[in-house]
C-alpha cells in the first residue's frame, strides 16, 4: 500500500497520523548550495569549549568529522550554507548502517523505474535461496510477522531500516538491487568516491560470496508482477579503492589477537560528504536540481515519515526501543526513559560498528531547520573486533552536547 501523505513546507506543516505528529517537507523550486561563508560551526564549538574540550583537544585521535548546513528560506527560494570541522576528510571510516539510507531510497527509485503496473512499495516481496555452491549462506523469506499483512515488502523494509536500523531489512534490499545498480545509481546523481559492497550483520558470507545474490519475486496473490533470478554481480572486479583503508594496531579473529592493521579494503564506504549529500537529496532534493533520486511524492513521504518517527510511534512494525535509540544528535546521551519533544523532528540515519559512530540528520522544531552530519571513532586501544569501544563514554556525549549547542545557536539566530 502506498503512503498517501501530502508534502508540505517543513516550517509550517504538521501531519496527524494516529495522533502522532509527522513533519514533512515541501517540494518547491530551490537554489543550489553555497559554502563560502565564515565558519559558524567553529564558532559554535569554540563558544562551547567548556563542554566540548575533550573532543576539541582530541579531534584527530577521535577522527572527528562534522558538517553543519544552515537552511535559509525566503519565499520559494532556499540557501544551503555548509560549514566543516574536524580531522582529515579523506581518511577512511567505516560507515556501518548509514549505507542503509541510500539503499532504502534506491529501492523505492527502482520500483519507480520498473514501471510495472501494480508493482509498488507495499507489494509482497519474496526472497529465494540460490542453488549455486557459492551461495550456501543465503536464506529465503516468505513472511514477515512484524507486518500487518504478515508479508515482507519494500515499504516494510524501509520502515525497519530507519526505525531501528534493522540489518535484515537492508540485506534483503541489497540482495534485490545488487552493488552494480546501487553504486551506478549513486554515481548518476553525483555521489562518487564511495562503494556499497556487502550485506551487514550476517554470518556466512565473505568477500567473494557477497557477490552472489538471491532470486527475488514480487507477487500479488498468485500473480507474479516482477522477478529476478539468482545472480553473480560483477561489480567487485576491479574493486574501487579509497585512502587509508588499513587501520589500527591489531584485531581479533576467532578470539585470537592478531598484531597489525585491520584491512577495510573489502568493506563498505561512503564519505561524510557523500552521506550529507544523500540526505539533502531526500529532505531538500530541490537544492540539487536534476541530480537527485527519481522518486514520486508517495515515496518521499514514506522515506520522510520512517526517518522522523520514534520507535514507539510505529504501528507496523511495533517496537519498544527508546526515543533516542537511533537519534544520536542532541539526544544520544539521554537516558532510555527520555522522550524527545513532539515538536522536534529528526530525519536521519545512524551507524555504529568497529568503534565508529556516525549520524547524518535533518533537524527541525518547526521554527528552525538544519543538517548535522558527523562521525567519531571511539576505539582507544585501536584494536578492532574486540568489542572494547567507548560508544557511551565518548561517542554519545559528543553527539548530544554538540547537537544541543547547534540547536541552541539556531534558535538564537532565528
Amino acid at each position: 500500500m502506498r503512503a498517501n501523505l501530502q508534502l508540505l513546507h517543513p516550517m509550517r506543516q504538521i501531519c496527524c497520523l494516529h495522533t502522532i505528529l509527522f513533519l514533512l517537507l515541501l517540494v518547491a523550486p530551490l537554489g543550489r548550495q553555497v559554502t563560502a561563508q565564515p565558519n559558524e560551526l567553529e564558532r559554535i564549538i569554540e563558544d562551547n569549549r567548556d563542554s566540548l574540550s575533550r573532543w576539541i583537544d582530541g579531534v584527530d585521535s577521535f577522527e572527528i568529522q562534522v558538517l553543519y548546513t544552515r537552511i535559509d528560506r525566503s519565499g520559494d527560494s532556499v540557501r544551503l550554507t555548509t560549514h566543516r570541522w574536524g580531522a582529515d576528510s579523506t581518511q577512511y571510516f567505516y560507515p556501518a548502517s548509514t549505507v542503509k539510507m541510500p539503499v532504502a531510497a534506491l529501492a523505492l527509485q527502482r520500483l519507480h523505474e520498473l514501471g510495472v503496473l501494480g508493482l509498488e512499495e507495499g507489494t509482497p516481496m519474496f526472497h529465494g535461496k540460490g542453488l549455486s555452491s557459492r551461495a550456501p549462506a543465503q536464506t529465503a523469506v516468505s513472511s514477515d510477522t512484524s507486518s500487518v499483512t504478515g508479508l515482507p515488502s519494500v515499504s516494510q523494509y524501509v520502515r525497519k531500516i530507519f526505525l531501528v536500523s534493522d540489518n535484515d531489512a537492508y540485506n534483503r534490499l541489497f540482495e534485490w538491487l545488487g552493488p552494480t545498480y546501487l553504486n551506478d545509481a549513486l554515481h548518476r546523481v553525483g555521489i562518487t568516491g564511495g562503494r556499497i559492497l556487502h550485506r551487514v550483520g550476517v554470518a556466512g558470507f565473505d568477500d567473494t560470496t557477497h557477490a552472489y545474490l538471491n532470486p527475488v519475486k514480487f507477487a500479488d496473490g498468485y500473480e507474479t508482477l516482477y522477478q529476478t533470478g539468482e545472480r553473480h554481480d560483477p561489480y567487485y572486479d576491479p574493486l574501487p579503492r579509497v585512502q587509508d583503508q588499513e587501520r589500527g594496531v591489531g584485531y581479533t579473529r576467532n578470539d585470537t589477537l592478531i598484531d597489525g592493521a585491520f584491512d577495510f579494503t573489502h568493506k563498505n564506504y561512503l564519505s561524510l560528504r557523500n552521506l550529507h549529500d544523500i540526505l539533502v537529496r531526500i529532505v531538500v532534493p530541490e537544492a540539487v536540481g536534476a541530480d537527485t533520486f527519481r522518486l514520486d511524492s508517495a515515496a518521499y513521504a514514506l522515506l520522510r515519515e520512517a526517518m522522523s518517527q520514534r520507535p514507539r510511534e510505529s504501528i507496523s512494525p511495533r517496537y519498544t526501543e527508546p526515543d533516542n535509540y537511533v537519534k544520536f544528535w542532541i539526544y544520544g546521551d539521554r537516558p532510555d526513559e527520555f522522550r524527545i519533544p513532539d515538536d522536534v523532528r529528526i530525519l536521519n540515519k545512524v551507524g555504529w560498528a568497529y568503534g565508529y559512530l556516525t549520524d547524518v540528520a535533518y533537524v527541525t522544531d518547526g521554527d528552525v531547520e538544519f543538517i548535522l552530519a558527523g562521525t567519531i571513532h571511539t576505539n582507544a586501544n585501536r584494536i578492532f573486533n574486540d568489542g572494547a569501544y567507548e560508544y557511551e563514554e565518548d561517542g554519545m556525549p559528543f553527539f548530544g552536547r554538540l547537537g544541543r549547542a547547534v540547536l541552541d545557536y539556531e534558535r538564537a539566530q532565528r
